[in-house]
C-alpha cells in the first residue's frame, strides 16, 4: 500500500480532480482516507438514486470516503452550512473547491478496483481483482 496526498486549489471540480489523478498517476485502486476543505458549490445525488439537490453557498467538507480507480469512482460526501447544517449523498461532478481542499488517498497497489453492471441492484457495483 501506498499513500497520496492532494491539495486541489479554487475552481477545482472534486470528482473530476480525483479521477484525473488516478488516471495521470496509474492508480487502479484506491480509497479516500482523510478529506478537508471548503466548497462554494455542490451536487450530490441523494438516497435511491432518484434525486439531486444543488448547493450555491460556501460549504465545509465534513468527510468525503470511497473507492477511486482510473475509470469510475463511488464516493459520497458531507459537508455543513454557515449554519451548521449537515448534508451528504454521493459525489457528483459540480462540487467546486473553494479555498482549498486536501485529501488523502490510499492506494491499494496489490489490487485493480473495475464497474460492472449488476442485474441485482441495476447499478455498476466494484469488482475486486488481486493483481
Amino acid at each position: 500500500m501506498e499513500h497520496c496526498v492532494i491539495r486541489l486549489r479554487k475552481g477545482q471540480d472534486l470528482k473530476k480532480s480525483l479521477l484525473s489523478f488516478c488516471i495521470e498517476n496509474g492508480i487502479e485502486a484506491a480509497c479516500v482516507v482523510s478529506s478537508v476543505g471548503c466548497l462554494y458549490q455542490a451536487n450530490i445525488r441523494l438516497a435511491k438514486a432518484m434525486e439531486y439537490k444543488e448547493f450555491d453557498e460556501d460549504l465545509e467538507i465534513i468527510s468525503v470516503n470511497g473507492t477511486i480507480n482510473q475509470d469510475a469512482c463511488h464516493l459520497h460526501i458531507s459537508f455543513a452550512d454557515q449554519n451548521g447544517s449537515v448534508f451528504g449523498g454521493h459525489l457528483c461532478e459540480g462540487c467546486l473547491v473553494n479555498t482549498t481542499c486536501e485529501i488523502v488517498l490510499l492506494v491499494l497497489k496489490e489490487y485493480v478496483f473495475q464497474r460492472e453492471f449488476d442485474q441485482e441492484t441495476g447499478y455498476n457495483e466494484l469488482v475486486i481483482m488481486k493483481k
